[in-house]
């Protein structure tokens, strides 16, 4: 039986997954279970020597949750849009 590679869609499905079980993604625990899970293909050491997650991937979530996720800066966390949240993915 020939195995189908994981795809970065794939990966960014999982992302929201855990996301709606949690109702917060880490990206510190993100990048390490995305290793675990699907390959560090899906990941790279960035210009800091820390993990992160591969730029393929954060386009296809960013596609996946583009009006209903939003990424909280200070806490390096992604979490559902609130009513109170300004306009633009980042939040403060």
């Amino acid at each position: 039986m020939k195995t189908v590679p994981v795809t970065a869609k794939e990966v960014a499905k999982w992302m929201l997954v855990e996301l709606k079980r949690a109702e917060s993604l880490y990206q510190e625990q993100a990048v390490y279970d995305i290793g675990e899970k699907f390959g560090k293909r899906f990941t790279y050491e960035n210009q800091n020597g820390n993990l992160a997650i591969s730029k393929e991937v954060l386009a296809e979530f960013r596609k996946l949750t583009e009006d209903k996720v939003v990424w909280v800066r200070g806490d390096r966390m992604w979490r559902f849009r609130e009513s109170y949240d300004s306009k633009g993915r980042g939040q403060e």
